[in-house]
């Protein structure tokens, strides 16, 4: 099943997307529900939209933070330098970084020099603390796609990264929740980021050295994580960066398409 926040004329509404099969004549519709899946039971209304016809949102606004896990791919370490961690880094984006697809990505003037990292992301369904890893799949409410837009130079020059992770804008989800792959199926998804048609990453989220359940285990060792919080798995080799003009995809085969432009705060 795919989850998608929309806007059709009011305010944002959940449905289930329905894709047109092996690119039929059928198009593609979202079926409306009474709710936030999230937060409690829904229904379908029975009111269908083209998907063409709404504008897609984030498809979840994490209800307190964004967990994100830095240095968890191998061949990234190797391109930014520094030794491999003995644990994954973590660290946190505010809740106000979140924005879909289409919306743009904003460069702060503070920064002389903003990447992109494509990362698979991981949405959570329950209320959890201190989840064992044979437990991990119980609090996955499903996966979406993240951009983990980054100020390179003030991830250097600050020493720790809140401030060059967490601007308004810095962290793209979308284009829905997918909920029916299995743990060991988002274990093994093609992720392929581009800029401006130019593939610049393209990896396998099998080559995260801590996988999924550890890094639930992980996160949820030191902080309660609530439903719709989301936590972000690192990114492989091939970041780099973005300009005002550029526009960042992020495809995870199984999932989908995210798609933001880069605009300059000033302009």
């Amino acid at each position: 099943m795919r989850i998608a926040r929309f806007v059709a004329g009011g305010d944002p509404t959940y449905g289930v997307v329905e894709l047109a099969a092996d690119h039929g004549p059928n198009p593609e519709t979202v079926a409306v529900l009474t709710g936030d899946p999230l937060a409690g039971p829904v229904q379908y209304t029975g009111e269908r939209l083209h998907l063409a016809d709404v504008r897609l949102v984030a498809p979840v606004i994490p209800r307190s933070k964004v967990a994100c896990i830095g240095k968890n791919y191998a061949d990234h370490i190797a391109e930014l330098g520094g030794p491999v961690p003995p644990e994954p880094v973590v660290f946190l984006k505010p809740n106000t970084s979140v924005i879909g697809p289409g919306e743009p990505i904003v460069r702060p003037p503070e920064t002389k020099m903003l990447h992109y990292e494509g990362e698979l992301a991981v949405v959570i369904g329950r209320i959890c603390r201190r989840v064992p890893q044979e437990r991990a799949a119980d609090v996955i409410f499903g996966y979406t796609v993240a951009n983990d837009v980054t100020c390179r130079d003030l991830q250097g020059s600050d020493g720790q990264w809140t401030r060059a992770k967490g601007f308004d804008t810095f962290c793209p989800l979308g284009p829905w929740i997918v909920t029916h792959l299995s743990l060991e199926e988002a274990g093994e998804l093609d992720l392929c980021t581009s800029v401006n048609g130019e593939v610049r990453q393209n990896s396998n989220t099998r080559l995260m050295m801590s996988g999924i359940a550890r890094l639930i285990s992980q996160v949820s060792a030191f902080t309660t994580l609530l439903p719709g919080d989301v936590i972000l798995t690192g990114t492989p080799a091939g970041v780099g960066e973005i300009v005002a003009g550029d526009r960042v995809s992020v495809e995870i085969a199984g999932i989908g398409v995210l798609e933001n432009p880069v605009v300059d705060e000033d302009a």
